[in-house]
């Protein structure tokens, strides 16, 4: 099943639009904003004959939407404005995240495909979408959508083989890789789309808690509701419904809190499951006379959520000082208002829900292939939804989470590529993007992952957080044709039947195919690595006059690395060249991967290749 792919409220919920770039200009910093009408929106259409075979009318479905290309639910709103939207002054939710803000790419202009309707998009309408999209000559393509794990073979995913035929005709597929938490969840993961992990900005929403002690416990939440005094404090598990068992009710779900004991108080509920729908417990918990929640939540305690009555959210540290206050006589607190806080540290981390590689598919490449902003980000909004929001009150700007936040982000840079290169093919964009990236935060560290900051390898950032700026002047490119994926897959073991469902075309396999380590592809990995093994790659050279580019390794743990030659003479722009990079290991790795990376460097472009590197065997 294709699903959107932002996180709402219960953390599940993903995109509502796929968007094509028609044109695209000059402009590099990545915010966000308000698409310009009449003139941004240059084509728009809608596909529903898919969901409607499968799923009856859209009117049976008795949810608000729009038999047309308007957006009904803000979320292709969200992503068209943060993609291209020209500047607003003052923009914000209820006064959260105020500021000046633009999309990545605000001289573009936008067709819209509408493909989606109630969180489900059948392959039939993705497939029309694409077919559309490809015909009426876009530039890129990105798709804040995605299957749900595991993903499928690329012959059989819908994405996979509507992007393939978008490569075919020069045009980027940029998409999300989907928000599931877990090792080996990526989705969008075939070596011609652009994988995109989410990540933090630097900056905060924190709506911290006061408690009668005089203590102040960091919440984090998108709470603009004022809280007037102090109320008294009381945990879900004390406050249970007859019958219903004390963690049960610690859960704050429907019919589970005893409307006596919760009246006129602030109720502290804990997660179930990362899939909990946080909103509906601060819901519950109003209807049954509570005044505010605090919402225990490791996992997602760096998120912002809205919330109809007081509400924050605190991690473990917090949750472990409340709990040791609740044992004194009479406990009270007062949640205070959200204050934006900016150029916090450590920034960027990689989101909590962001999904991790390895591909599962295609081991051999590398997934995710970047990360991106993508956790509370501000957007525009379709003022007719009023999902998500206070009250469920019109709002023109919505802060919300997600892959599908931090692609449209990627895709706002590649669009600026495509302006500035026009010739260049989807791989050389992509090559760009990919080997530009940063892997150090604002301290100088390599990039944390949230809710611990823990240690990260490139199944969490790929090849690291987008680096705008550098991706205009990469110096070398990694380029690759439809030719070059089509050995790929035979070096896979593709079928001729496969190949066919993912081309429309026969193809046959050559009888000894280049080993798949030999992709020319941006990152390079070794999923089954017995002994000793080279590997090529072969880069072009963009930049002015005469250069040398020398490597350097970083080796990954257990494997001795050369590269052959350790210098690149390069005599003018458009030169290729080709190197062989030979792994020598001395321990297995255990199972897993272990990474390093390959960086050329010519004192004015640096170019980074991370490396991920199954040892079975030495």
């Amino acid at each position: 099943m294709i699903r959107e792919q932002s996180l709402d409220i219960n953390l599940h919920k993903q995109l509502q639009k796929d968007l094509s770039f028609i044109k695209s200009f000059v402009h590099s910093q990545h915010c966000l904003l308000k698409p310009e009408l009449p003139r941004k929106i240059i084509g728009a259409r809608f596909y529903s004959k898919g969901y409607e075979a499968e799923n009856g009318p859209l009117e049976s479905a008795n949810m608000p939407f729009f038999r047309s290309p308007r957006d009904a639910d803000g979320h292709g709103t969200h992503t068209a404005s943060t993609i291209a939207g020209r500047a607003v002054i003052n923009a914000s939710l209820y006064g959260m995240a105020m500021g000046n803000a633009r999309g990545g790419a605000p001289s573009a202009r936008l067709a819209i495909y509408k493909a989606c309707w109630f969180n489900w998009c059948t392959d039939a309408d993705v497939l029309s979408a694409f077919d559309d999209a490809i015909h009426d000559g876009v530039d890129i393509l990105s798709l804040s959508l995605g299957p749900d794990p595991p993903q499928p073979n690329y012959f059989e995913d819908a994405i996979s083989i509507g992007s393939f035929h978008a490569f075919q005709k020069g045009i980027l597929v940029s998409a999300s890789a989907g928000n599931s938490f877990l090792p080996g969840t990526a989705s969008n993961v075939a070596p011609w789309i652009l994988t995109v992990a989410a990540s933090s900005i630097d900056r905060e929403f924190n709506s911290n808690i006061y408690l009668g002690n005089s203590k102040v416990l960091k919440g984090v939440s998108l709470n603009p509701i004022t809280m007037g005094s102090s109320y008294g404090l009381i945990a879900g598990s004390a406050a249970a419904a007859s019958g219903i068992p004390a963690t049960n009710a610690s859960f704050c779900k429907n019919n589970t809190l005893d409307p006596t004991l919760i009246k006129g108080k602030i109720v502290i509920c804990t997660t179930e499951a990362v899939t909990d729908n946080r909103r509906q417990k601060a819901i519950f918990v109003k209807q049954g006379g509570g005044v505010g929640m605090i919402l225990i939540d490791h996992n997602a305690k760096e998120i912002g959520f809205q919330f109809v009555i007081p509400s924050t959210i605190i991690g473990q540290g917090s949750a472990e000082e409340l709990q040791a206050y609740m044992s004194t006589e009479n406990p009270i607190a007062r949640i205070y208002p959200t204050k934006t806080i900016q150029h916090t540290k450590p920034a960027p981390k990689v989101a909590a829900f962001s999904s991790m590689g390895p591909n599962v598919v295609t081991p051999d490449i590398l997934k995710p292939d970047i990360t991106g902003p993508g956790e509370n980000i501000l957007a525009a909004w379709s003022p007719v939804s009023t999902e998500a929001t206070v009250d469920n009150l019109p709002v023109n700007y919505n802060i919300i989470s997600g892959t599908s936040m931090s692609c449209p982000h990627i895709t706002a840079v590649a669009a600026i590529l495509k302006s500035h290169q026009p010739s260049w093919s989807p791989a050389a964009i992509k090559s760009a993007i990919m080997t530009t990236a940063t892997v150090m935060d604002n301290t100088n560290r390599l990039i944390g992952r949230d809710p611990n900051g823990t240690e990260t390898t490139p199944f969490d950032y790929g090849s690291g957080h987008i680096n705008p700026v550098a991706a205009l002047n990469p110096g070398l490119i990694y380029d690759y044709d439809s030719q070059d994926i089509l050995n790929y897959l035979c070096s896979h073991g593709a079928s001729p039947a496969q190949l066919k469902n993912l081309t429309g075309e026969l193809v046959q396999c050559p009888k000894s195919p280049t080993a798949s380590y030999n992709f020319n592809y941006p990152s390079i990995g070794v999923s089954n690595m017995n002994g000793s093994l080279s590997v090529h790659r072969t880069v072009t050279y963009y930049g002015k006059g005469s250069t040398v580019f020398v490597a350097s390794i970083d080796n990954p743990d257990g494997v001795n690395v050369t590269v052959s030659p350790t210098k690149l003479f390069f005599k003018g722009t458009g030169e290729k060249l080709t190197f062989r990079i030979d792994f020598i290991p001395f321990k297995s790795s255990n199972g897993g991967f272990v990474f390093g990376a390959l960086i050329w460097n010519n004192g004015m472009h640096r170019v980074r290749s991370p490396i991920g590197l199954n040892v079975l065997s030495i």
